[in-house]
């Protein structure tokens, strides 16, 4: 078995049981979120400077942040088919396939609108209508997320969304990759535009001459995309958001069944996200958590991203429980945005595992597979927002609505007892509403016409 090489910083085995609280809260403490005064309010700054300046401000925060001089924020659909072309066959075949999977499982989450009528004469409705605007937001900086791009896409292609506008910081060329060019055009993505962080949210919220005004902003980001759209959905007449989506997190629960490299792969799949990603191992094994160690010292010398990974390692723990039952109260306490169950039989177990924003069960199951092609969707929530918020989806697309009728005979029938609530809560005016409707001659027209 190889020895973890002193160069590389492996994160030790600690023993739950043995922390006191303070050590376990420690050990769970996700890497510093930035919230601090100084994020929230240079944030500030920046959408108010955005509000003011528009497209400038845009541009400028552009060149500053991302080293990037440009003429225009918009790229031009041309110009996006021209790179989607330059995509290798291999790209593109990768990204068909993972389309019609996306496509295929949101497909399925179509909603239907509702009719109930729930007493005679009282006629009431659900319906559903797509959002008019969306802003897609894609991360940029360290890696190129064609997924992502198929993430948001497909659901707002799917609902019917009128205007779907794709925001991506730029490449040092000022333009974006081949493979999110093509991605995009498979979405039938409206217009894309080039700005990234809290600037791109910002445009996305209050609209500048070139960036429009949208409804609700999509997609996940570091922690000033996170925290600029938090502020800007505070904005009166402002965008509403999908969820807290920030640096990426696993957490793993294995046994001794499970393959220690798997393991191990799974865990870097996730640090090298970004140096603000975090992952955890919960074992009752400390031969396994051992063996993890080692595959973790062998895989991560060879990564490209060995650096990015060593960060994130650096703030992640190898955890060493008492049995299974604690593994999952820790699960369910640090509320992961992506759990892996590899375990010898752990079906029986995922009724106990439900604060995750995806869960990946057995041991040929990468959580990988859910970032490109599986089908679900990989925006979760992080942060421990998965105690209650949910994945992306479908429904995320659209707003919903009701609608209700109530026929003469059925305003009879209900009036009473809307006359008495009415006068309990000292509403007046609500009480005549139907008093004044149930006294009318119109009423005892229809009534008698059966309308």
């Amino acid at each position: 078995m190889m020895e973890v090489p002193n160069t590389l910083i492996i994160p030790e085995a600690v023993r739950w049981s043995t922390l006191n609280q303070a050590a376990q809260q420690a050990a769970l403490a996700r890497p510093v979120q930035k919230t601090s005064d100084t994020l929230r309010t240079s944030v500030a700054a920046i959408i108010a400077d955005v509000q003011e300046r528009g497209d400038q401000a845009v541009l400028d925060y552009t060149a500053r942040f991302d080293g990037v001089t440009l003429a225009t924020p918009e790229l031009p659909l041309a110009d996006v088919q021209r790179l989607a072309a330059q995509a290798p066959a291999s790209v593109q075949q990768a990204i068909d396939v993972a389309y019609n999977n996306i496509r295929r499982f949101h497909q399925a989450q179509i909603p239907q609108d509702q009719y109930v009528e729930t007493m005679p004469g009282i006629h009431c409705e659900l319906r559903f209508t797509a959002l008019d605007s969306v802003g897609l937001y894609i991360p940029g900086g360290t890696a190129s997320l064609p997924s992502t791009v198929l993430m948001l896409g497909i659901p707002a292609q799917l609902a019917g969304c009128r205007e779907r506008v794709l925001i991506s910081p730029p490449s040092q060329s000022g333009e974006l990759t081949p493979a999110i060019c093509y991605a995009a055009l498979k979405c039938d993505v409206t217009r894309v535009f080039l700005a990234g962080g809290a600037q791109a949210v910002a445009a996305l919220a209050v609209g500048t001459d070139s960036i429009p005004a949208v409804d609700k902003i999509f997609g996940p980001g570091n922690s000033y995309v996170t925290e600029a759209k938090q502020q800007v959905s505070q904005i009166a007449g402002g965008p509403a958001i999908d969820l807290p989506a920030g640096p990426s997190e696993l957490l793993i629960i294995a046994d001794d069944s499970a393959e220690p490299a798997f393991v191990a792969a799974d865990l870097l799949s996730q640090a090298e996200h970004g140096p603000d990603s975090q992952v955890l191992l919960l074992s009752p094994s400390a031969q396994f958590i051992t063996a993890v160690r080692a595959a973790l010292a062998e895989q991560l010398a060879a990564l490209p991203r060995q650096a990015i990974a060593q960060q994130a390692l650096a703030s992640s723990s190898l955890i060493l429980t008492d049995s299974l039952d604690e593994a999952i109260a820790i699960s369910e306490q640090y509320a992961p945005e992506h759990l892996s169950v590899q375990l010898s039989d752990a079906e029986p177990l995922l009724p106990r595992l439900t604060r995750a924003g995806s869960v990946f069960v057995g041991h040929y199951t990468p959580e990988s597979g859910g970032d490109y092609a599986t089908g679900t969707n990989h925006v979760l929530p992080t942060y421990g927002f998965a105690r209650n918020y949910s994945s992306l989806g479908l429904l995320d697309f659209y707003r919903r609505y009701t609608v209700q009728r109530a026929t003469a005979a059925g305003l009879e029938a209900l009036g009473p007892a809307i006359i008495a609530l009415a006068g309990e809560e000292q509403l007046d005016a609500h009480l005549r509403a139907v008093s004044l409707r149930l006294d009318s001659a119109r009423f005892r027209s229809d009534k008698e016409a059966g309308r």
